[in-house]
């Protein structure tokens, strides 16, 4: 029997109390089952301490006699060790703004390189088209001519061959 997708959760605070803390139980249990499962398949040392608001007792995944180990040899680590893969909000966020400034950065170079193939085929059409560009416009026009002679010498010596 095939699955039947279920529709993207919005991750919102839940204002209804007795649906928040249904959730919260449901969603604890799952985060434990996977902290389980991820110690289990990847052979690692995984703990997981929540919180809960609900009660005055914190749960924590393993048992608390077998989760000091983990924990003293996190605390024995260096600060530098420590903070090597830890983000914090500031970072998460300039994290998450340098890659989309990377990808912005990508889109527009083949955004320009786009214009410049237009106006290399609007030049055929219509050769006074080249006059009104400037020495950039021109530089990045005579790449790109040149690179297409190169893809198109490459396919006549494919065909030869």
């Amino acid at each position: 029997m095939a699955r039947v997708p279920r529709k993207k959760v919005q991750l919102a605070y839940i204002t209804d109390e007795r649906a928040r803390k249904a959730t919260f139980k449901r969603r604890k249990q799952s985060l434990m089952k996977k902290a389980s499962e991820l110690s289990t398949l990847c052979g690692i040392d995984a703990c997981a301490i929540i919180y809960n608001p609900y009660e005055e007792q914190h749960e924590v995944w393993p048992s608390n006699e077998e989760i000091q180990p983990i924990l003293s040899r996190f605390h024995n680590l260096s600060e530098m060790e420590k903070g090597k893969n830890k983000v914090d909000d500031v970072r998460f966020v300039q994290l998450r703004i340098d890659k989309a400034k990377n990808q912005l950065q990508k889109l527009c170079k083949v955004v320009r390189e786009q214009e410049i193939i237009n106006v290399m085929f609007e030049s055929l059409v219509w050769p006074g088209t080249v006059q009104n560009l400037n020495l950039v416009d021109l530089n990045d026009l005579g790449l790109i001519i040149q690179q297409r002679l190169k893809q198109i010498n490459h396919v006549l010596g494919s065909l030869d061959n």
